[in-house]
């Protein structure tokens, strides 16, 4: 008798050691795509708190410190020993809010774009390819599969960011 299931209902009964795989799949892509950023940054004695702060900044010019707190979801102390750095070296710019003195609105410098860039296109590079090889299919599959893995609360963030975009 054939089985009338789809393959995307099949999907929904994986046993424990598929999804160990997946787990361990997802750590093995992660360590591979921030390789090249990592190796970019070391060189900089800066580590992925520099290079997220440094994404979300050229996503949002303006944001403030309090939205990018948000986003990256590290204490308020972290955050700050990061731009310190980052202001310091020229990366980044912090301008006092016009219309409320005490934020401070974060625009990357030229050299700031300048890293964004280099960082962005080792990342993109690596994605283009696994999306290539994959297909269509697979792409839209994985993006569902990372926002449904996303508490709600950061899926929210991230549909904020992405309506930036527009």
């Amino acid at each position: 008798m054939a089985d009338d299931r789809s393959d995307s209902d099949i999907l929904l009964f994986l046993t424990d050691e598929q999804l160990r795989r997946a787990i361990e799949a997802m750590f093995f892509a992660y360590r591979g795509f921030t390789a090249d950023p990592d190796r970019i940054l070391a060189d900089m004695d800066y580590g992925r708190a520099h290079h997220r702060a440094i994404h979300f900044i050229q996503r949002s010019p303006g944001t403030t410190v309090n939205n990018l707190l948000t986003i990256l979801g590290v204490t308020k102390q972290s955050l700050n020993r990061v731009l310190r750095t980052l202001v310091a070296d020229d990366l980044v710019e912090a301008r006092v809010g016009t219309r409320d003195r005490r934020e401070r609105h974060l625009y990357l410098t030229e050299k700031g774009a300048a890293l964004e860039a280099e960082l962005s296109i080792a990342q993109r590079s690596r994605m283009r390819a696994a999306f290539r090889e994959a297909g269509p299919e697979a792409v839209a599959g994985f993006r569902n599969v990372l926002e449904h893995m996303m508490d709600p609360e950061l899926r929210r963030v991230f549909a904020a960011v992405r309506e930036g975009e527009k």
